[in-house]
């Protein structure tokens, strides 16, 4: 399993948010440049960047300042927020970034995200479903419900209705985010994991929200996920960075 630790950016600083809230913003880090270079001295193989400003606004933000961190990492870099359009992809593959992460676009726009996965490679292209869990929705056991334009906006689809937008085949790479656990510390959202590892056996799950422990990652690699995104966990000391890391 890849651990992806995480930069969230705003105003070019790393930050935290709680369940997605802008208005709950822990800042942590003014030179995202030294927490990258603490990542790449513990031989970290994946960095993951988001342009939260982008996320917002729905355009990217930060995108020059992603590639120079992108230029200055030796890990690969997986990156979106406020990922639009064709040419915000082309624009961050140009300045180095090893995978372009899609979410609202691959919601809104799923006949032109799957134009983007032939065209730049489906290793190139992550699709980001941040969910809201519901058990009481009157046709299903479990739905979680998909949020998009920065976790503010409801989709009205349920996660696998999304996934149905991408046959087997189409797509390789997705990250799913419980956002009622992002930078809360309950643990990932396990039967999400389970009901994806079910349905979508062909996709490399990424696991996000709610990470706490080293034993998080090994239940995590226990299912069958493929990555998982740690923020919090590692700027409170929680985790150890390189006990992380040897989960892999």
């Amino acid at each position: 399993m890849i651990l992806y630790p995480a930069i969230d950016l705003i105003n070019g600083e790393c930050v935290r948010l709680a369940q997605g809230r802008f208005d709950a913003v822990t800042k942590y880090d003014s030179d995202p440049f030294k927490r990258l270079a603490l990542f790449n001295e513990e031989f970290a193989q994946w960095v993951h960047i988001v342009d939260l400003d982008g996320a917002k606004a729905g355009s990217p933000q930060q995108h020059e300042l992603i590639g120079r961190l992108a230029r200055a990492s030796r890990a690969k870099i997986q990156t979106g927020g406020g990922v639009r359009t064709r040419e915000h992809v082309q624009t961050l593959l140009d300045q180095g970034v090893s995978a372009v992460v899609v979410g609202s676009a691959a919601v809104k726009n799923p006949e032109e995200v799957r134009g983007w996965l032939r065209d730049f490679g489906k290793d190139r292209i992550t699709l980001a479903l941040d969910v809201f869990p519901s058990i009481n929705h009157p046709d299903h056991e479990m739905f979680f419900h998909v949020a998009t334009h920065g976790w503010v906006e409801g989709s009205g689809l349920d996660l696998f209705e999304v996934l149905d937008y991408y046959p087997f085949g189409v797509a390789q790479r997705i990250l799913v985010t419980d956002v009622s656990r992002d930078g809360m510390l309950m643990g990932p959202n396990m039967d999400l994991m389970k009901a994806l590892r079910k349905k979508r056996p062909d996709l490399e799950i990424q696991a996000s929200g709610g990470v706490k422990s080293v034993e998080d990652l090994y239940d995590l690699k226990a299912l069958g996920v493929h990555g998982a995104i740690v923020g919090k966990a590692i700027y409170e000391g929680i985790i150890d960075l390189k006990a992380a890391l040897n989960v892999g």
